[in-house]
């Protein structure tokens, strides 16, 4: 696989050759073998015969050499798709270019992969997500055809940088975190994995914002990543759909004298698909990942602008695209709200009609629809798909309502991410019933039924039945999308053991006394293929050097590292690999922040979503102690540590704002004393996105996880960090615990309330004050933030955030405080025997291959989906008949 000792992607001996004759051939019927330019033509000559090889087919034919073949295709795509010749070429225009090259790799697997499934009507998974976080598609690409270093070396002899050109590449913010970038590991591993899937989402023309920093504040801009197109991208209008909004039903007589309930909408939206095709690793499927656009049905009023009424004639054109304009509108006020709700249902709606027209083009009856399409809920978001698919089958298609509820709750399932009753999302009754008329009537149906079967089954549990209503009848009706979802699915599942086993205990319990065989557990997982192959090359290469590369589709084989724990060069290059991850995320630190760190000193890292159950706060604190010791000079405990925060603050979460804006002032003080910074460093890794988490992880020497127990779902940031070798300090919450469990406690610095002890305390009456009173270091940090000296322009500024702390602490931060700054001492002594501390990051990651997603994605194969992989073999090339023309170059079954 990886040949030298350097950086090196796993590339298991490929090269462009797979498919330079396919790519050169495309490449010249475009522009009907026509020089490129005139060096290019002279080295046709030199072209010698070559086998390319596809599994068990073999086609001999001739190509030029590699390196020729990938130089011509791209100046080809640089000419015919950027309109550009190489002397005046920008790098934008380059990687265009490029991302144009490997597209056109992508896709004989993509329409080969489309064919397959078609041929073998395949059961297929339909993961509905309102976020899909891809990151950067360009590197991951070329790692998983197995031709990112080919594709290096070929650059590097046009004068090219790799690395510079995938920094063109802008990140689709399709995601505001954990969430989108789950759905995203999963539709890789899926792919990898040869299981037949579709992924539906949103195609938000402008994703999450990307984050600055002015005066210490965040400071929201536009994310325009479609600003110069998506190569990768193909807007498929063929598959259009008109999605319904307003208006009323009534009740008409069909033809056969049948009564029938029609929905007769105010406006109509059309739903267009833009498909982006999801390659696996080094395997033949490419998978759909199929985004709605929304547009205008009818995009200008002819006759508003013959009147003289400009602003009406695109009025529609422009109510209609908002749908999908922008990332998860602020919802606190109620058009937000609205908007979100619309947003929600033009994606089940678009994705379920796309469903039934390729279920019904094999010509078979709707009540087997289960039987083919197995629906995963990503969360809430997608819950309306449950009411969506009762009217398609009632109404549109004319099942009797009992057929369509066992085809509905056979094909639904439904992951939780959560265990804050506040975000388990409702809906206003008078919302619904202007948005949606006919699904509010749906819903009041499905509501009738099951409180009927409840009240049956726990004829003596009255306020049992006011709890799982879909309909929550307290202050404002509402509908509960949870409850909605539940009654809807046939499986229910959490994401990490504790939270499974809480959601069972506390926000679904009553679900679980009435459905106990839906619930299961589906621990999150990660994909090794972008968070340690792309994003940590010289990690790669040391391990596969060392037991073969296997593991990057088998983690568990990480195992065999545990064989090297005592040998003392491995352990000596491990930790030059580390040192070297390092240096490269230290420059880049400088160049975007201008502080300068000691890439020697321990990198300290919590780079994820800003909250205060994350509990950013807690590391401030520990920050300011080690600061209050070092004035003193109390040095014992001391360590050189550069703290690293990252990541983004709800626009209108002003507590969260509030916390980056202290730990940016933190940053100053610190940064700012001589006596402290030789010491200890702060920074702020602005705009916390895919792109640079990739620089983050493989760098961090400690991680980060210090959520409230009981607080966190299960987090993936965890795994990622461990997977690259760093140590967890984290408490007993969401995946931690398995963690832990699985790296072995000693090798885990574990601190922190468990959920019990959380429960137990707030039961006898905690007293947040008291703890501020009876610890003398908590009481200096705290007084020191009070005191104005962080902010001396407005000495006030963090005293919200204190009268919080001090006055309620919900979140635990005072009650944890002590035992944390004991735990980061045991870190500190640790890290002072970098022997011991190498040893146990080896152990680490070698501990880690249960959080594949890999593994995740069998397990709702197996469990929830029961579906099976599905092996792709490409579409084969017909050999050329003498003199034939290139340009005729056509694959078995139709062109490319």
């Amino acid at each position: 696989m990886v040949k030298n000792t350097g950086g090196s992607r796993s590339n298991k001996g490929k090269n462009f050759d797979d498919e330079a004759g396919a790519a050169t051939k495309e490449s010249e019927a475009r522009s009907q073998s026509e020089p490129i330019l005139e060096q290019s033509e002279k080295s046709r000559a030199s072209s010698s015969s070559g086998t390319r090889r596809r599994g068990a087919d073999t086609i001999e034919m001739r190509v030029p050499s590699t390196n020729e073949a990938v130089r011509r295709h791209l100046l080809e795509c640089l000419r015919s798709d950027q309109g550009k010749f190489a002397e005046v070429a920008s790098k934008n225009d380059y990687y265009m270019a490029l991302a144009r090259v490997v597209r056109d790799r992508l896709m004989r697997r993509w329409t080969s992969t489309a064919r397959t499934y078609h041929e073998n009507d395949s059961r297929t998974v339909a993961y509905l997500s309102a976020e899909y976080l891809l990151g950067p598609q360009l590197g991951n690409n070329l790692i998983n055809l197995g031709i990112y270093d080919d594709a290096r070396v070929t650059l590097m002899e046009l004068g090219l940088s790799l690395d510079e050109l995938m920094e063109e590449e802008p990140e689709p913010g399709l995601g505001n975190g954990g969430l989108g970038r789950l759905a995203a590991c999963y539709m890789d591993s899926l792919a990898t994995m040869q299981i037949p899937v579709i992924g539906y989402g949103i195609r938000y023309e402008f994703g999450i914002f990307s984050q600055a920093l002015k005066d210490g504040w965040q400071v929201e801009a536009t994310d325009k990543w479609l600003k110069y197109g998506n190569p990768w991208e193909l807007a498929n209008c063929d598959v259009t759909f008109d999605v319904y909004f307003g208006g009323h039903s009534r009740l008409e007589t069909d033809q056969d004298g049948v009564e029938r309930i029609k929905w007769i909408p105010e406006r109509v939206v059309a739903g267009v698909a833009y498909d982006t095709p999801v390659l696996g690793y080094e395997v033949n499927t490419a998978n759909l990942l199929r985004l709605w656009k929304a547009e205008a049905a009818e995009s200008f009023d002819f006759q508003a602008f013959n009147v003289g009424d400009y602003y009406r004639a695109v009025d529609a054109k422009i109510v209609s695209e908002n749908i999908t304009k922008v990332l998860y509108p602020n919802d606190e006020p109620a058009a937000g709200k609205q908007l979100r709700l619309e947003q929600q249902y033009f994606l089940v709606s678009c994705s379920l009609q796309d469903m039934i027209r390729i279920y019904l083009q094999k010509g078979k009856p709707l009540d087997k629809f289960h039987e083919k399409f197995a629906i995963q809920l990503n969360d809430t978001h997608p819950a309306l798909a449950v009411p969506e698919l009762m009217r398609l089958l009632v109404d549109v298609h004319h099942l009797d309502w009992d057929t369509a509820w066992n085809v509905t709750t056979k094909t639904m399932a439904y992951t939780n991410h959560t265990l804050l009753p506040e975000a388990l999302e409702t809906y206003s009754l008078p919302l619904l019933a202007k948005l949606l008329p006919r699904h509010l009537e749906i819903i009041y149906e499905i509501n009738r039924r099951f409180l009927e079967s409840v009240q049956q089954q726990f004829p003596d549990d009255h306020d049992l039945l006011s709890r799982v209503s879909l309909i929550g009848e307290h202050g404002d009706k509402q509908v509960r999308m949870a409850n909605l979802a539940c009654v809807g699915s046939h499986a229910i599942n959490g994401v990490a053991e504790l939270h499974s086993e809480l959601l069972k205990e506390t926000v679904l319990s009553d679900f679980y006394r009435i459905f106990p065989e839906k619930f299961s557990n589906k621990t999150n997982g990660i994909t090794p293929r972008r968070f340690m192959v792309l994003s940590n090359p010289e990690l790669t290469s040391l391990i596969t050097r060392s037991i073969g590369d296997s593991w990057i589709t088998d983690l568990e084989r990480l195992k065999e590292l545990e064989r090297f724990a005592g040998d003392k060069e491995f352990l000596v290059k491990w930790s030059s690999v580390k040192r070297q991850r390092k240096q490269i995320l230290a420059a880049k630190i400088e160049q975007l922040t201008g502080v300068t760190v000691d890439s020697s000193s321990m990198f300290d890292v919590q780079t994820k979503r800003i909250h205060e159950y994350k509990r950013q706060i807690l590391n401030v604190l520990h920050i300011l102690t080690l600061y209050n010791r070092i004035k003193k000079g109390d040095l014992s405990s001391i360590v050189p540590r550069t703290f690293i925060f990252g990541g983004k603050a709800a626009p209108g979460y002003r507590m969260a704002k509030l916390s980056i804006k202290l730990i940016t002032a933190v940053a100053d003080l610190v940064n700012n004393d001589p006596d402290v910074s030789r010491y200890i460093k702060v920074v702020f890794f602005p705009n916390f996105n895919v792109k640079n988490a990739q620089l983050i992880y493989p760098a961090a020497d400690l991680s980060e996880q210090i959520s409230t127990a009981g607080f966190e779902a299960s987090g993936t940031g965890n795994m990622k960090f461990a997977l690259n070798g760093a140590l967890t300090i984290g408490t007993l919450d969401g995946a931690n615990i398995e963690i832990r469990n699985l790296v072995g406690e000693e090798n885990f610095f574990t601190f922190g309330l468990t959920v019990a002890e959380i429960s137990k305390l707030r039961e006898e009456g905690y007293r947040p004050r008291g703890v501020y009173e009876s610890n003398a270091e908590l009481h200096a940090v705290l007084d020191l933030i009070g005191s104005g000296k962080l902010t001396p322009n407005e000495p006030s500024l963090f005293h919200p955030l204190l009268n919080d702390l001090v006055g309620g602490d919900h979140f635990m931060v005072l009650a944890d405080y002590e035992h944390y700054i004991g735990c980061q001492e045991e870190v500190s002594q640790l890290w002072k025997n970098q022997a011991k501390w190498t040893l146990k990051s080896l152990l680490n990651v070698a501990r880690m291959g249960y959080f594949s997603s890999d593994r995740s994605i069998q397990e709702y194969c197996d469990d929830i989906w029961k579906v099976e992989p599905v092996s792709v073999k490409l579409d084969i090339i017909e050999p050329l008949a003498s003199g034939s023309s290139l340009g005729s170059l056509t694959f078995a079954g139709g062109s490319e």
